[in-house]
């Protein structure tokens, strides 16, 4: 009696088991995913978007999917991380859509243009304004699906070799700028470089380049650029909102499992918020270690930031005049910052502008 009840008990229990499994881990697969990065793992910030996402979907999926992530270099480099993806390499990449307007300039709006909207104002046009849908049309045609997975916040405008007070101080400069931001400089003088974040130390101690932009406080301390190149400017007008995204195979994105699809998108939903509140937190304590450590803060002079602006939408009128792609996403885009700047000059602006004075006066 006693076997016969244990059995009874044992099978009961087998199928409370049943029952109480998780439905994802009865009627989904097994996947495994590779990611390539478009940043190296010293820099956590970055990087740390991609650990964050595969956490996130292994989790919400018992284990069953995936995804590993990979250093910019461990499969391919950054610049080849989107073709990697669309011809199936990998499956994913976590990168900047910017690194790769020498395919088309269109790719430039999929994380920021110069003179664009702030941090804000790009994440509300990617989710509520049609821009996340626009631009996956557009990365159809490289087998592509995007997802914002990050954004940095308006950025500094990089370390100098030395003062640049007016416009003919740039001339024939050499400095590492990515995007259209490179074709806008050039306008000015500047000579672009892409050159990947790992890199630039060196090419700045050896003098291969006399000026770098990289991202924020955070981050540049990190790659040790002021000890090589004294004067740090600021804004990177350039970058006032740069997106991150997450570039998935079409293919392989359209065959998952719609419990698997779920799982990236809310994954990389929290990347995206999590990366900027990350940099928001460190940067202030960053500037004032560099600050300390001897680096000369300075503002771009207003003639630099006017002739900037006019050089950057020059560009703008030329590729929207001759590339249909670029002028699709731009005019969304265009439209969309005219009002969130109305907005934000209604209530944040104020607001931020009252706290700065309230701040200086104790």
């Amino acid at each position: 009696m006693k076997r016969r009840g244990f059995l009874q008990a044992a099978t009961l229990g087998a199928a409370a088991g049943v029952v109480a499994s998780p439905a994802i881990a009865q009627s989904n697969p097994e996947i495994r995913w590779r990611l390539t990065s478009g940043f190296p793992k010293s820099l956590d910030t970055l990087f740390g978007g991609g650990e964050l996402l595969a956490k996130y979907v292994s989790e919400a999926t018992d284990g069953k999917f995936q995804i590993q992530p990979f250093a910019a270099g461990e499969i391919v480099g950054t610049p080849q991380a989107a073709d990697a993806v669309g011809n199936g390499t990998v499956e994913m990449a976590h990168t900047c859509s910017y690194y790769y307007v020498g395919k088309d300039p269109a790719f430039a709006i999929g994380t920021n243009l110069p003179f664009g909207m702030n941090s804000r104002q790009t994440n509300a046009w990617l989710y509520h304004g049609n821009g996340n849908e626009l631009l996956n049309e557009f990365y159809a045609k490289y087998n592509l699906f995007a997802l914002p997975a990050g954004n940095t916040g308006a950025q500094m405008g990089g370390w100098f070799r030395k003062e640049i007070k007016t416009v003919q101080d740039l001339a024939g400069l050499k400095m590492r700028i990515a995007g259209l931001a490179g074709q806008i400089m050039a306008k000015l003088g500047v000579v672009p470089q892409q050159i990947a974040g790992g890199d630039l130390y060196p090419s700045l101690e050896r003098g291969t380049i006399d000026a770098a932009e990289w991202v924020a406080p955070y981050d540049d301390e990190k790659l040790g650029l002021n000890k090589v190149a004294p004067y740090y400017y600021y804004p990177g007008f350039w970058e006032g909102g740069p997106a991150i995204h997450f570039f998935i195979n079409r293919e392989k994105w359209q065959a998952l499992p719609k419990a698997y699809q779920a799982a990236i998108i809310a994954a990389a939903g929290y990347a995206n918020v999590d990366t900027q509140a990350k940099y928001d937190a460190r940067n202030p304590a960053a500037l004032r270690s560099l600050i300390g450590a001897g680096a000369q803060l300075r503002p771009f002079s207003q003639e630099i930031m006017e002739a900037s602006f006019k050089a950057a939408n020059e560009i703008y009128d030329e590729l929207s005049a001759s590339n249909p792609n670029f002028k699709k996403l731009y005019d969304s885009y265009k439209a969309f910052r005219g009002e969130e700047y109305l907005w934000f000059q209604v209530a944040e602006y104020a607001y931020d502008n009252f706290m700065i004075r309230a701040r200086a006066r104790g």
